[in-house]
C-alpha cells in the first residue's frame, strides 16, 4: 500500500467528523432498509431531490414487508418524477424476495445482497457498510471521481481495466474501523467538494497529494467514455379526452413491464398521428375536435424522445371502459399510480387549460 493509500482514510475520516453530511434522513436509524431505498433514490439522483421523496416513500413503506405488499402502481406513484424507474420495480421485487427468503431482513454476506434483484457490488457494499459497519469498499460516481484524481487513474472509467484499478484503489484505502463513516465520507467528499465541475479543491483534505490538483488535470479526470452519437425517435401521442374543463378524463394504457416507462401509466403511442386517428376513430369513437398541442422533447440515457400530442375530445358515452391495462385518468382527481414525468407535467398544463 502507498503512502497515499494509507493516509487517504485518516485525512478523510477528520475532514467527515467536522464538514460531513451528518443529518441526512437515512442517516437516522440507519437500518439496511433505510440506507438501501436510500442507496437506490441517489443512484443518478441529486440529495436535495432525493429527500422529499425518501420521506414520503418511508411514510408509506416504513419496512421491507410493507414495500412488499404494495400494489406496483403505488410504488411507481411514489416514484413519479425520480426518473429510471427500473429502480423502481427492482426495489419491490427485492422486496419480496427479501421478505420469501430471510425474514424480511437483508442477509450479512456481499454475495448474497449482490444476488438480489436490481443490487450491484458498489450498493450491497454500501448497505453493509452503512448500516452494519462491515468493511467493504464502494465505488459509486462520486467515489470514482475521487479516487481517479487523487490517485492519477485515467481511461474510461466503465472499461473493465480502469475499472479494476479503481476498485484495487478503492479497497487499498477503505479502512478496517469507522467504515460507515469513511464511506459516507468518501460519497460526502465527491459531492460536495471533489465535484464534477468547478471542484473545490483548496477546501480538500487530499488536495496535497492529488495528482489531479497537483498537475491541473481536473478535467482530464476521470476520464471520459467512449462518446457515440445519440439516436433520437418520434411518437405521436394520442390525448383521448372525455369531459368538460375541470372535469375531464385521459385515456391510459400501462406499459409493457420490459422498456420505456416500463410499468407506467401513459397515454397510447403511435408511430403516425394518422395510425393515432385510425385507433381513435375504431376504439373511441367519433372523435368531435382534434388539436396538436406542443410538442415533448425528452432525454433518455441513450437516445432523445420527441413525444407529438394529438388532443382528441370524445363524448362521455365512450364505450372504452377501465380494465387491467386501460384507465380513465382523471385530472382533477388523479388516481395513485405511477407516471411519467414529461406526462405529469402535461396532465399538468391540460388541467389548467395551458397545454
Amino acid at each position: 500500500m502507498s503512502w497515499e493509500s494509507e493516509q487517504f482514510a485518516p485525512r478523510l475520516l477528520e475532514w467527515f467528523s467536522v464538514q460531513g453530511r451528518h443529518t441526512l434522513p437515512w442517516q437516522v436509524n440507519p437500518t439496511p432498509y433505510r440506507v438501501w431505498v436510500s442507496e437506490v433514490m441517489l443512484q443518478q439522483t441529486q440529495v436535495a431531490t432525493v429527500i422529499p421523496y425518501y420521506a414520503r416513500f418511508m411514510a408509506r413503506f416504513p419496512g421491507i414487508d410493507a414495500l412488499a405488499a404494495a400494489p406496483l402502481d403505488e410504488v411507481l406513484h411514489l416514484w413519479t418524477g425520480l426518473g429510471y424507474y427500473a429502480r423502481a420495480r427492482n426495489l419491490q421485487a427485492c422486496a419480496k424476495v427479501l421478505a420469501a427468503q430471510y425474514g424480511g431482513d437483508f442477509p450479512n454476506t456481499l454475495e448474497a445482497v449482490m444476488a438480489l434483484p436490481g443490487i450491484g457490488r458498489s450498493t450491497a457494499g454500501a448497505i453493509l457498510a452503512l448500516s452494519r459497519g462491515m468493511r467493504h469498499p464502494i465505488l459509486d460516481g462520486n467515489a470514482k471521481r475521487v479516487l481517479a484524481r487523487v490517485f492519477g487513474i485515467a481511461g474510461d472509467p466503465s472499461s473493465k481495466p480502469v475499472l479494476e484499478a479503481l476498485w484495487q484503489q478503492a479497497d487499498a484505502c477503505t479502512p478496517r474501523r469507522e467504515v460507515a463513516a469513511y464511506t459516507q465520507g468518501i460519497m460526502d467528499l465527491g459531492a460536495t467538494v471533489c465535484t464534477r465541475a468547478r471542484p473545490a479543491c483548496t477546501l480538500c483534505p487530499m488536495n496535497t497529494a492529488c495528482v489531479a490538483a497537483l498537475e491541473g488535470r481536473q478535467m482530464e479526470l476521470p476520464g471520459r467514455k467512449l462518446r457515440r452519437d445519440r439516436p433520437s425517435r418520434e411518437a405521436t401521442l394520442l390525448i383521448a379526452q372525455i369531459g368538460s374543463h375541470g372535469s375531464s378524463a385521459v385515456l391510459l394504457e400501462r406499459r409493457p413491464m420490459s422498456g420505456l416507462w416500463g410499468g407506467l401509466w401513459s397515454p397510447p403511442q403511435f408511430a403516425t398521428e394518422c395510425e393515432a386517428l385510425a385507433w381513435c376513430a375504431r376504439e373511441f369513437g367519433v372523435a368531435n375536435q382534434s388539436q396538436t398541442l406542443a410538442p415533448i422533447d425528452h432525454a433518455f440515457t441513450h437516445f432523445d424522445l420527441r413525444l407529438k400530442p394529438l388532443l382528441v375530445r370524445g363524448n362521455q358515452n365512450t364505450e372504452v371502459l377501465d380494465g387491467d391495462d386501460r384507465l380513465w385518468y382523471r385530472l382533477d382527481a388523479p388516481p395513485r399510480v405511477g407516471l411519467p414525468q414529461p406526462i405529469l407535467h402535461l396532465f399538468e398544463r391540460l388541467r389548467t387549460g395551458t397545454a
